[in-house]
């Protein structure tokens, strides 16, 4: 079939759906039918040219009417074949939202063991009976919330032009999303959980203690990850009442001259004790959804001796290990702020504190890095992200007091952008016609998870709203809104597959092509102008959203390879790339990969992260400081890749092979999930790929990721840091 068979130019009219809903006629619709059915060119145009002349002078037309009128037309000209593969193809498509939205048949799939549904999530051990009870109900809440979702959101969602994310929660359940937890206001005010009234902490192990109730609680209210920020100036004021108790014990029992000393080490243990306790604590934890709930916690900007303390016992605890084998902990998502004049440079007073987290990342790849200064920058005040990626913008309260703990976002919707370029096939401004429609789509669904949000009533989840977890103590009587509305809330635009998008129009090596790069600055450039008129409509604040993409990279690119085929570098690699990212296959050196990727958090910082892919470093740690210390001034959260793997068969510490029957040590052969400890970074988090197998596309994206620095670069990366700065500069006039 020729591309450049010329759309026939179509009337601008209303097409009524099923459902009764309006949509503008899209000519471009008409033609992929066509096209798919193998007419010949000259058919085509004839068929075009014969709607055009029956529609031209229609307001509206329905869509049953228009499958009548293609039927007819493709008679006319005998593609009686074509007849008949239409017809099967509406069937199908009829048939596919009918069995999706069929409780029985979600039940069945999940029984069959279907890989999209029992390995979509890393973090969730479909083995157990817990998880399992959680995925039954799960593909019961599928079925329906397929029925509750506005039906162009619901077909879309299946079609897999828009993903409507964590569908076995939401809309069923009115619940949010992620949330930055108010653990300050939950010890100190003190809280409630099931029948019993919890008072405010009197030690760090209690508080630590108590942070794990919260968490799990938290965790079974909402459906996304929950983050505590600046933990380590959180937890002193306990660590500080340990001290004081000890103090009183030493004055009375050890000489004068020993007293505070004593008071000290005995407060460092505690405070060793109470973050390892807090550690194994997340790791054995199951939420009601059937998994150890996403964490994430934060630190590095407390200066006090206690807040020192805490830093490193958590860093410490990391590197150690979980168990008598020293596996590598998931959870919890562990961030250290880097900043300059407090733990950048030798000469700051926490730089010691900074060595340590590059050994920790160089053993556990966690921690990632917020860049302080860029934070801030990028986003209006300093936070962490509520568990993976998302971020809050700065935020007042009506007395000009700046709020971030007890604030959450309501949900995602992303946007299959390579669809859209596939569908364009090389028009750009079809692209961009197209592209408007799905925001539109996207518009409808975002405004409708806002309103089934706010359908929730306080008593839903006491601990979030009447307890202070989101930052107010609302009555029973009163209206969730009161912490959603005005801005304070989140709900997010996501996007997926920049990368393939640019494949489409410029070609597989459209890196240094600064056209390109405009083009896809331009694309995430509109989604966030988007988001920003919604906000201005409703009182919502509309944020654009990186997308993690951890089942959805493979589900968006399975649906369009079946769609358009096997398309080079778009489908046929078998997995999306997440939002913005570099291509997985390539080998830009770290330096080169951040500044391609660092224009686009300014529009999307709603949510998002950049990470490199480095050999063992483990002997090298100056090495990732160099990259650490460059990407300051240039993103705002970077994680580290390296290779962790162990075999506790034969004693091998590196990269794992992968193999048809998952990863292997490469000494021995061994790939028994209980003799070996495999830790890949899923998306924006660690998974272990062994215990917990991932969807397809995501395994391949994994196993197809190239190292950003070699191990001959290593040595001189310093000195290379350098250069690179200079040729990113570079780069940097380049842009637009």
């Amino acid at each position: 079939m020729n591309n450049m068979i010329k759309l026939m130019k179509l009337p601008d009219l209303t097409v009524i759906k099923h459902s009764g809903e309006g949509t503008q006629f899209y000519a471009y619709k008409i033609n992929f039918i066509l096209e798919k059915l193998n007419l010949s060119e000259n058919i085509i145009n004839d068929i075009n040219r014969d709607l055009y002349q029956m529609l031209a002078n229609q307001a509206s037309i329905t869509t049953i009417e228009i499958r009548n009128l293609l039927i007819s037309l493709l008679k006319k000209y005998e593609q009686l074949d074509a007849v008949d593969a239409y017809n099967s193809y509406y069937v199908a498509d009829q048939q596919k939202f009918s069995d999706a939205s069929d409780v029985q048949k979600r039940i069945e799939k999940l029984f069959a063991q279907d890989e999209s549904v029992v390995h979509e999530n890393a973090n969730k051990d479909s083995r157990v009976f817990n998880t399992q009870r959680d995925l039954e109900a799960g593909a019961a809440s599928r079925a329906l919330g397929l029925q509750m979702l506005p039906p162009l959101v619901a077909k879309a969602h299946l079609r897999g032009d828009i993903h409507w994310h964590d569908l076995d929660y939401s809309p069923v359940t009115p619940a949010t999303n992620c949330c930055l937890i108010d653990f300050e206001n939950l010890l100190t005010n003190g809280y409630k959980i099931g029948n019993a009234w919890v008072d405010s902490p009197h030690s760090i192990q209690t508080a630590t203690a108590q942070m794990a109730q919260i968490i799990a609680n938290v965790a079974s209210s909402q459906y996304g990850g929950c983050s505590a920020n600046r933990i380590d100036q959180l937890l002193a004021p306990y660590a500080q009442m340990n001290y004081d108790k000890h103090l009183v014990d030493a004055k009375k029992w050890i000489d004068a001259d020993r007293q505070e000393e004593y008071a000290k080490e005995k407060t460092c243990k505690d405070i060793y004790d109470a973050m390892q306790g807090l550690e194994y604590e997340i790791n054995t934890l199951y939420s009601s959804q059937g998994q150890t709930p996403f964490t994430t916690v934060n630190f590095g900007l407390g200066t006090s001796w206690l807040e020192r303390e805490i830093q490193k016992a958590i860093l410490q605890i990391r590197i150690k290990g979980l168990g008598k084998e020293r596996r590598t902990a998931i959870f919890p998502k562990l961030i250290f702020t880097l900043k300059k004049g407090l733990n950048f440079s030798p000469e700051d007073p926490n730089y010691d504190i900074k060595q340590l987290a590059l050994e920790c990342s160089t053993k556990r790849m966690y921690p990632d890095l917020l860049m302080y200064d860029k934070i801030v920058e990028l986003t209006g005040s300093f936070k962490t992200p509520m568990g993976c990626r998302s971020f809050l913008q700065g935020w007042e309260d009506e007395t000009g007091v700046e709020v971030n703990s007890g604030r959450m976002n309501l949900g995602v919707v992303s946007v299959n952008l390579p669809r859209i370029s596939l569908f364009a096939k090389g028009d750009m401004n079809l692209f961009w016609k197209i592209f408007d429609e799905k925001m539109a789509l996207c518009h409808d669904a975002l405004a409708y998870r806002i309103e089934r949000t706010k359908e929730a009533v306080p008593e839903n989840a006491p601990l979030l709203y009447m307890y202070g977890a989101f930052g107010k103590r609302l009555k029973a009587t009163d209206s969730v809104d009161e912490v959603f509305k005005n801005g304070r809330a989140t709900i997010s635009l996501g996007y997926v597959g920049v990368y393939e998008t640019c494949i489409a129009f410029f070609g597989p090596d459209w890196e240094k092509n600064p056209e390109a790069h405009q083009f896809a600055e331009a694309v995430v450039k509109r989604m966030h102008d988007y988001c920003q008129e919604w906000e201005a409509e409703s009182g919502y604040h509309y944020s654009l959203y990186s997308t993690p993409a951890e089942s959805l990279t493979d589900t968006f690119c399975h649906l369009d390879q079946e769609k358009f085929g096997d398309v080079p570098d778009i489908t046929d690699k078998q997995y999306y790339t997440n939002s913005f990212h570099y291509d997985v296959r390539k080998h830009p050196t770290p330096f080169e990969k951040i500044s391609f990727e660092e224009t686009f958090p300014k529009y999307a910082s709603g949510g998002f992260i950049h990470y490199c892919e480095y050999p063992n470093l483990k002997q090298n740690p100056q090495a990732l400081e160099a990259v650490w210390n460059w990407a300051y001034d240039h993103v705002g959260y970077l994680g580290t890749n390296t290779c962790i793997d162990k075999c506790f068969k034969c004693g091998f510490a590196g990269e794992f092979k992968s193999t048809a029957r998952g990863f292997m040590c490469p000494e021995c052969g061994n790939h028994d999930p209980e003799l070996c400890d495999v830790v890949k970074r899923t998306c924006g988090y660690l998974g272990n790929p062994q215990q917990r197998p991932m969807v397809h596309g995501r395994h391949v994206e994994i196993i197809s990721r190239q190292k950003n620095l070699t191990k001959e670069m290593i040595e001189n990366v310093a000195t290379f840091a350098k250069t690179k700065q200079s040729d990113a500069q570079r780069m940097d006039r380049t842009k637009v």
